[in-house]
């Protein structure tokens, strides 16, 4: 199928114009045989393709023999990331080239597109996606996620100016790729509440039709969570669709605000690794782990607002002696305080939250419970448990805590610290 993304763009009913620089989307059996033809006739004779050594062997060897003029980069897969390490490997071997490419083709996932973006923003190149797995929503994002110096911050970068995505390429990606994406979408549902509810207290800006984007992604993975465990071609067509889809919806804010909340932040923080070692867990596993804890809290406290167990105290101040407690790193908690400045609680007041608590608890009403959540999850054969991601339950709470301080925006999670409750709904 091909995305007519012209449908984006069109005029919209929140005010604010949605620019969409991606010029075409193709989600197709055999769609790399278009590259040569969009090559020419986006007037490039001469591009880089970037991959690591695994997505070579499962697209990048076929894109190079349909593009044989182009250069090469491999990167070593072993202990790569989106990181300043992995952009000095890629940029390295660009700079070797005898000359500068024209254009680049991210030929892999997450990490790859993350690389990729980040570097053609800072060369002022256009980039064309080459999906390996439905793995990951930011395939079309504006904004590259790197872990920088240790301290996980979104770089600007640039959107691919095309996507090729071939079914006969991702549909045989491992499962746990295909998984971790069908995990990544379904942390939307606490992403969109994190959003509406700073919408309902703040009146922060919120787009009613990319909501509606958001949901549409969700529905067509939750509607059939087995055929995307089973693989074949067509499911793992429509989780790459509802991936694009959500990709789509960051792109017309021109943040992650739609598509990145509470259970986000959570898998930054485990990116850190400022409470925790190192675990080799993909983005979108993290992201199901973080996405039940998070629901499960903002239940909690949901049922101890109903009761009238709770109290409002505010502005609420940066808690600086648990992130100097929590980040030992000089560099990271540097980069911890910068991002919460200014507080995001800083102009939040109790009767602000106190008048828009009606609109809170429909909002959280919206998020599925956590025995929901993870029967999606299992049905899907998606990872679900702290012990899946090799995490000790008794770090839930301490995560909870401190996510919210990983970036600088408002969620329900940051907003909680405006709450004193009768019973601790941070029980992980």
């Amino acid at each position: 199928m091909k995305i007519d993304v012209s449908e984006f763009a069109k005029p919209c009913d929140c005010g604010r114009p949605h620019e969409i620089s991606v010029r075409g989307i193709w989600i197709e059996q055999g769609a790399i045989q278009r590259l040569p033809g969009l090559m020419k006739d986006s007037g490039w004779s001469w591009g880089v393709i970037l991959c690591d050594e695994n997505t070579y062997r499962a697209a990048g060897a076929a894109v190079q023999a349909l593009l044989p003029s182009f250069g090469l980069v491999t990167l070593n897969p072993e202990n790569l990331h989106a990181n300043e390490h992995g952009v000095a490997m890629a940029e390295q071997q660009l700079d070797a080239m005898e000359q500068a490419p024209q254009v680049l083709l991210a030929v892999g996932s997450g990490t790859v597109h993350d690389i990729t973006r980040f570097i053609a923003h800072k060369r002022g190149l256009p980039f064309v996606s080459v999906p390996t797995a439905a793995s990951v929503d930011g395939f079309v994002s504006t904004v590259a996620a790197m872990t920088w110096n240790g301290c996980k911050k979104t770089f600007p970068a640039v959107a691919p100016v095309l996507v090729v995505a071939d079914s006969d390429i991702f549909s045989r990606a491992p499962h746990r790729l295909n998984a971790s994406g069908f995990s990544d979408l379904l942390g939307k549902y606490t992403a969109l509440a994190d959003w509406k509810i700073a919408h309902a207290v703040t009146g922060e800006y919120l787009c009613d039709r990319v909501c509606r984007m958001e949901y549409d992604a969700l529905r067509v993975i939750c509607e059939k969570p087995e055929e995307i465990r089973a693989g074949g071609v067509e499911s793992c067509e429509q989780l790459m669709y509802a991936l694009l889809l959500s990709g789509l919806a960051m792109q017309m804010v021109g943040n992650s605000r739609p598509a990145s909340g509470a259970e986000h932040h959570m898998s930054h923080l485990w990116e850190m690794e400022a409470i925790n070692p190192h675990i080799d867990a993909l983005h979108g596993e993290k992201v199901s782990v973080g996405l039940v804890l998070a629901s499960g809290v903002y239940h909690r406290a949901a049922e101890e607002i109903r009761r009238g167990a709770y109290r409002l105290r505010g502005p609420v101040e940066v808690e600086m002696d648990l992130l100097h407690r929590s980040f030992r790193d000089k560099e990271m908690l540097e980069g911890i305080l910068e991002e919460n400045t200014p507080n995001p609680l800083e102009n939040v007041l109790p009767d602000a939250i106190e008048k828009a608590i009606p609109e809170i608890l429909r909002i959280i009403d919206e998020i599925p419970a956590p025995d929901a959540l993870i029967s999606l999850l299992d049905r899907a054969g998606a990872v679900k448990s702290l012990a899946e991601i090799h995490l000790p339950d008794s770090i839930a709470e301490q995560t909870e805590h401190l996510s919210p301080y990983v970036r600088a925006r408002l969620t329900f999670m940051r907003m909680l610290k405006c709450f004193v409750f009768e019973k601790d709904v941070f029980q992980g």
